[in-house]
């Protein structure tokens, strides 16, 4: 579906962030239910809501956006299933940050670090580790729990304007604020980006990591669409957001996690760097201001659907068997989107406990502990979760060495 939205036709009658109404429809992934909502076995014959999974750019402000608007509640009010501490990649990632910030800022046992989206603590441990005080906030009850448990201050909430104003009142405002993955994720993206206007401290510093729109483009990653994602931001996009919000986008760096994602720097003070004004000056070359850059992206998305459809085809053809790795979101946008059953991919193995013996929502395929894979020997695996591919294969060399063979639906991270 190509086309301007007219009216309201999905719940966006306007752009969240600029309210300009002049949106154009570039992809649709058709209906598919909530990426995360894991379904027990007890649930699979009732039926499953779905919504339209459909991206828009907005000509106003060049962001881009989905364009069915889920609360909150529902969609991180259940028991959230994702634990960042289940990958050591992520693990070492978050660490790598932690030192790159503490050899930039001055902070010591008087300073305050505040994470947005906490999860299970995995980050801000580190700071407490250096004698930082933190204290991290996320809405999720269970790795809210699972952070407490670690010692990691944690608040069970919604971060926005009322609740920056609470906290400048009970721990006054923050030296250090970090958003990691999470600004795709907020529909109220001026409320959200106001409470970073008043709780960061005047000579602070805020961090906000997302997926970059240009790497999801280049790499035609089309599975990180999925509800939960509202936004997916280039450069442009961020600083018109921030600009209104009396913030300044000072840097951008480009980083490989996730596929490929960018870490805004932002302070109430300007400082932009030249790094920043190249990178603006790429994207306008590009054109990731104009709808053509967009269209051209989903048809190599209706592309990339064919090829593997007709890869898993060939493998079932000629007799072989084929599991997925990954229990992830991603994956279930990839395998909804595909029409992916139980007579092509047979389970699905991770990791997370929390997930193991539950099914992934639309294509219900079960989720089995990784232990199968050598245990059963499927002939192939594929790697839903690309993002963490090389980690995932590296820790699967006893699946290889028998015979096993991977399948990366994505162009995914050097292996």
């Amino acid at each position: 579906m190509v086309g301007t939205l007219p009216g309201d036709p999905s719940g966006l009658a306007c752009c969240r962030s600029c309210a300009g109404r002049h949106l154009t429809v570039f992809l649709d992934l058709g209906s598919q239910p909530l990426a995360n909502a894991l379904l027990e076995e007890r649930q699979l014959g009732e039926p499953e809501a779905r919504f339209p999974l459909q991206l828009a750019f907005c000509h106003d402000c060049s962001l881009v956006q989905v364009t069915e608007t889920i609360a909150p509640d529902v969609l991180f009010g259940r028991d959230y299933p994702y634990y960042s501490s289940y990958s050591p990649a992520l693990l070492e990632h978050s660490r790598a940050h932690v030192r790159q910030i503490l050899e930039e800022q001055p902070l010591d046992s008087a300073s305050l670090v505040v994470e947005i989206a906490s999860n299970d603590g995995y980050l801000l441990k580190n700071f407490l580790d250096a004698g930082i005080p933190v204290l991290g906030i996320d809405p999720a009850s269970g790795p809210v729990a699972s952070a407490r448990r670690r010692g990691v201050p944690t608040e069970q909430a919604y971060f926005g304007t009322d609740f920056a104003h609470t906290l400048v009142e009970r721990v006054g405002r923050a030296d250090v604020m970090i958003a990691n993955n999470v600004a795709a994720h907020v529909a109220s993206i001026n409320d959200f980006i106001e409470g970073f206007a008043i709780l960061l401290k005047d000579d602070g510093i805020a961090r906000i990591e997302v997926a970059y729109l240009r790497d999801m483009i280049d790499k035609c990653e089309f599975d990180t669409v999925y509800h939960e994602h509202f936004f997916y931001w280039s450069i442009l996009a961020m600083d018109r957001l921030v600009t209104r919000h009396r913030l300044h986008l000072n840097d951008a760096e480009r980083i490989a996690i996730h596929g490929g994602s960018i870490r805004f720097t932002l302070s109430k003070r300007p400082g932009r760097s030249q790094r920043l004004n190249d990178q603006v000056a790429e994207e306008a070359t590009l054109g990731m201001s104009e709808i053509a850059y967009y269209r051209s992206f989903a048809e190599r998305v209706t592309e990339q659907r064919a090829r593997l459809l007709e890869r898993i085809r060939q493998i079932r053809a000629g007799g072989s068997r084929l599991a997925a790795y990954g229990a992830a979101a991603k994956g279930a946008t990839l395998l909804n989107y595909m029409g992916i059953n139980r007579g092509d991919i047979e389970y699905v193995v991770d990791r997370n406990p929390a997930k193991v013996g539950k099914y992934l929502p639309g294509v219900k395929l079960p989720i089995l502990p990784v232990e199968m894979l050598t245990q059963d020997m499927p002939d192939y695996v594929l790697v839903l979760a690309w993002n963490f591919a090389r980690e995932i294969i590296r820790q699967n060399q006893d699946y290889a060495s028998l015979g096993g063979k991977f399948i990366l639906p994505v162009q995914a991270p050097s292996l």
